[in-house]
């Protein structure tokens, strides 16, 4: 298996081997279901489809309802496929199967984290990119501080270049955080504790992949 699903708890610190504090971040990983397994004779590719989450079944679509039925468990809120996970779990998953956090990593391991960013509205290029602003404010630049400047030119080339930095819609992007270290397994609590920051609100949803 190549990853789990869980949602953020929050941030704590904790000391590594050197005795130096970390910032870490605890995810609720699992326990998840497996809702589906794909193959090469029947779909083409090799995936594992996994659900977390309690989900009510007065929202749930019927077709979804059918989907969840056929591996005997109760709806879920979020399903995520896997693909092309390790030959050594080739046969050791099936439909209907619990999978917990402590039979996909090991402490010291190094993981992906996906999340949706949190969402910043409408912002200006110095918070959305980092411009630096006028500096010192001579010259009379008495409101310009935050502006953005000259976008182009002219004449030429008589139009804005694609890709310019400007304002606009910030935050609320699906991003991945690349190589965070296992610090701490709770299996009990299928709690995973992991080094640095992971993109997203509390209690929003996060996808780890080895």
């Amino acid at each position: 298996m190549s990853g789990i699903i869980g949602k953020k708890i929050g941030m704590t610190s904790m000391y590594d081997e050197n005795g130096r504090s970390v910032p870490c971040t605890l995810i609720q990983a699992g326990p998840c279901v497996v809702t589906q397994v794909k193959s090469e004779d029947t779909d083409g590719y090799t995936a594992v489809q996994l659900a977390y989450g309690e989900r009510k079944e007065k929202n749930t679509p019927a077709a979804l309802k059918g989907h969840f039925k056929k591996s005997g468990t109760a709806p879920k809120r979020v399903v995520v496929e896997f693909r092309d996970f390790k030959e050594e779990f080739e046969g050791q998953v099936e439909l209907g199967k619990e999978i917990r956090v402590n039979e996909v990593f090991a402490e010291g391991d190094f993981v992906d984290a996906i999340g949706v960013s949190k969402g910043k509205g409408f912002q200006g290029v110095v918070k959305r990119h980092g411009f630096g602003g006028v500096g010192q404010a001579t010259h009379g630049q008495h409101n310009r501080m935050r502006a953005p400047g000259s976008i182009g030119g002219a004449s030429y080339p008589s139009r804005v270049f694609k890709g310019m930095r400007m304002a606009g819609q910030t935050g609320n992007s699906r991003v991945q955080v690349l190589n965070l270290k296992v610090m701490k397994l709770m299996p009990d609590e299928n709690v995973i504790v992991v080094s640095g920051s992971v993109p997203g609100a509390k209690n929003s949803t996060v996808i780890l992949e080895k």
